[in-house]
């Protein structure tokens, strides 16, 4: 048996070794690689040795599925999720949506069962995270406008991908469509994804920081290792995948001061298991069978390639994107890879789909990835053909204006905030009295003796353990300033008093059920009653606490670097964003001047910001210096920003994604109002520098974009600014405008 696993371990490694060196002189991704090594020493091949004992193979690509969902969780983190927003999540929402629906009647119309093809609509859903950046890394294309978009709208299929393996698992196991319980099932997987996320940031980073002085790379990885394993323990018997538990824990350890380090130890043992898993996959390719599907691989291949594509760009064009920079990002994600394997290996272990299916995927995977960087190049002059021979004009402006006017609408109104804050802070607090009244109920009670007092006992610890909670649900202040400018408004006083009512009601609700649960009716009012007149009692005290554990909680979750995690924003509907560039040692800039140097005259771009160490010099002036080693935040188009990278002498941008930290650049849209005070004034003049301390980098008038216009120009009545400048001396203006505006209207 040893002899067997060690023979069949040697072989795989063996064969992919040489098949991976191949295909990286070839400048192919290394995933098909691993597939061809598994069909070659597969049973499916038959001139070349074949692995005797393929149980032994699937339990190392198990492990193989649990480490690449750990590494995908290191690289997720949920700050990148917060920031990817609501344009990433509606573009993947209508793109998953749509393919899936596709897919699904596809397999109807073929004849297979409901459950496969559900399953083939769920693997061409989601594309591959891998293969597009190692795409993007070596056309040199990171530094693009709609990279950007491509990236965010990943972030939203990873965590898409998980709740999908989760509804299947479901789905597959009771092999029918009941709308009720995929609704629990979704309700109960954000349940643990709170608890899960909320406990994890606040114990294990403060465990790390206590044994900080005892880690080195050894038991770091150890630790990360078995932290993992453990939440994938946690997840099976609560009834969800290991894969998504092994996700969480990666998405977990991804907001500590280590998620860097974890995730450098860690790429050895993934790689080794992950290479066992894709040899796996490539395993059960069968020719044969493949010869047999040839029709439902095309038609998949052509999903991938038409299909996707459109619905990506309808959805990027909806959540106000360019029309260009939409069918760029659209033409990138045509294929599938890492998360359709794991899709199709959930289908065969729990034998609920036809065993043609896996081949089927593995020969898409393959086809559309030859096919990726093709499609990346072709978006360019894709979006000219159509922009020349297939949308009248008419239509491209109107398109236009409308990204114009999504970006534009970026002032929330008070209540609209109140009730977001509102609804948040109540789920968040109902879902950790939830989680703790379980485990008093499951793990506290069994440790007395099972009497009345037993009882009482365990509802005085469980209250005393979410008496913070308790208070934060029912008492605690939520947007002040919102809430009072909205009671000194008659109209809005009732809905306010309904809203606070609602939460002292829930608070109540969970305190009496929690009682309930152990005593008797009467009984479980008098503690009700008891509870309250504490809470009012110590009320001080418990604040402070709650604080303090508030506090904890987002020290924690704010502890990594915020450059690593904030985006800068685009200017739509331009193909115009912010990259960064640092100036080398033996630059020609440096010791220059920005007048000197007038780039926006040579090259369209303007400097937003200058990062010189911990000094962030925003929109400097035109006697500023560069120096050595400055890092330098430009706005321009992406054949602009080019031109600069040329001149600069530099291959490529700092980061991937244009990331800076908080001090920096923001970026808002200025509706210009009949009685504004810039009217009939030259930028120069307005002095919107020395107001937002920031640069006027866009200007939209009467359906014409101008990019970085000239300082001259006079501002008039309907103008649509983009100003880059301190993020709060942008609020208070976009704010004053806004009134203005409303006066205007009033009258």
């Amino acid at each position: 048996m040893q002899n067997t696993l060690i023979t069949d371990l040697g072989l795989i490694l063996s064969t992919a070794a040489i098949t991976t060196i191949i295909f990286k002189k070839l400048k192919q991704p290394l995933v098909l690689g691993y597939i061809i090594a598994g069909f070659l020493v597969g049973t499916n091949f038959k001139f070349f040795p074949t692995v005797s004992d393929a149980n032994n193979i699937k339990i190392w690509a198990d492990i193989g599925v649990v480490f690449l969902l750990f590494g995908l969780g290191l690289e997720f983190s949920f700050k990148k999720l917060l920031h990817a927003g609501g344009k990433s999540a509606l573009t993947a929402s209508i793109e998953i949506t749509a393919i899936l629906l596709i897919g699904y009647f596809v397999g109807r119309l073929l004849g297979w069962s409901e459950i496969t093809s559900l399953f083939f609509g769920g693997i061409l859903s989601i594309a591959s995270t891998t293969i597009i950046i190692r795409t993007f890394d070596e056309l040199g294309v990171k530094s693009r406008k709609f990279s950007d978009v491509v990236l965010g709208i990943l972030i939203i299929e990873d965590l898409a991908a998980v709740v999908l393996l989760v509804l299947l698992s479901t789905v597959a196991i009771s092999n029918k469509f009941e709308g009720g319980q995929i609704l629990f099932t979704i309700t109960r997987l954000g349940f643990f994804l709170i608890v899960w996320f909320l406990s994890g940031i606040f114990f294990i980073p403060t465990l790390l920081k206590k044994i900080s002085s005892l880690l080195n790379d050894e038991t770091l990885l150890i630790i990360s290792i078995a932290l993992c394993l453990v939440m994938v323990l946690t997840a099976h018997e609560a009834g969800f995948s290991e894969a998504l538990g092994a996700f969480v824990m990666g998405s977990v350890l991804a907001e500590t001061e280590y998620s860097h380090k974890i995730e450098h130890l860690l790429k050895p043992v993934k790689d080794l298991f992950g290479a066992v898993f894709f040899v796996s996959v490539g395993m059960l390719l069968n020719i044969e069978v493949l010869q047999h599907y040839f029709l439902p691989i095309i038609i998949g291949v052509l999903i991938l390639l038409i299909a996707k594509p459109l619905f990506v760009t309808i959805g990027s064009v909806i959540s106000g994107e360019a029309v260009k920079t939409s069918v760029q990002a659209g033409m990138s994600l045509s294929q599938i890879g890492e998360f359709s394997f794991i899709i199709a290996t959930l289908g065969v272990s729990l034998k609920v789909t036809d065993n043609f299916l896996y081949p089927i995927a593995v020969a898409i995977s393959v086809i559309t990835t030859f096919t990726t960087p093709y499609m990346v190049k072709l978006s360019s002059p894709v979006f000219e053909l159509m922009e020349k021979k297939m949308l009248p004009k008419k239509l491209m402006n109107r398109l236009t204006l409308y990204g114009v006017g999504m970006q534009s609408i970026s002032t929330v109104s008070n209540w609209q905030k109140i009730l977001r804050t509102y609804f948040k802070t109540m789920i968040i607090q109902s879902v950790i009295i939830i989680a703790i009244s379980v485990f008093s109920l499951r793990f506290i009670k069994p440790l007395f003796v099972q009497n009345h007092w037993s009882s009482i006992f365990t509802v005085v610890i469980s209250l005393m353990m979410i008496a913070p909670f308790i208070w934060a649900l029912a008492v605690k202040k939520i947007e002040q300033q919102s809430v009072l400018t909205l009671w000194m408004q008659k109209k809005f006083r009732g809905p306010l008093i309904l809203l606070q009512t609602g939460r002292i009601a829930l608070a109540i609700f969970f305190i009496f059920f929690l009682a309930g649960q152990l005593l008797s009716t009467l009984i479980a009012v008098i503690v009700v009653v008891f509870i309250v007149l504490i809470l009012v009692i110590f009320s001080k005290k418990i604040q402070t606490f709650y604080y303090r554990i508030e506090t904890r909680f987002l020290s924690n979750f704010n502890n990594v670097s915020v450059q690593e995690h904030v985006h800068l924003p685009n200017i739509a509907p331009w193909d115009a964003h912010i990259a960064e560039f640092k100036v080398a040692a033996n630059a020609s800039v440096i010791g220059k001047t920005l007048l000197q140097l007038q780039l926006r005259e040579r090259f369209g771009v303007n400097i937003a910001t200058i990062e010189r160490g911990d000094e962030f010099i925003m929109a400097p002036n035109k006697n500023e210096e560069i120096f050595p080693g400055d890092t330098l935040f430009v706005i321009g188009s992406d054949e602009q920003l080019q031109l600069f990278r040329t001149y600069l002498n530099i291959k490529k941008t700092v980061s991937e994604n244009a990331m800076v930290a908080k001090k920096a650049v923001g970026l808002k849209p200025i509706v210009i109002p009949v009685n504004s005070v810039f009217i009939g004034k030259k930028i120069r003049d307005s002095y919107i520098r020395e107001i937002t301390k920031g640069i006027v980098v866009g200007l939209e008038r009467n359906g014409e974009r101008i990019l970085n216009p000239d300082s001259s120009i006079m501002i008039e009545e309907g103008d649509v600014i983009w100003i880059a400048g301190n993020e709060r001396r942008l609020k208070v203006l976009s704010k004053r405008q806004g009134q203005n505006n409303h006066a205007e209207n009033e009258k």
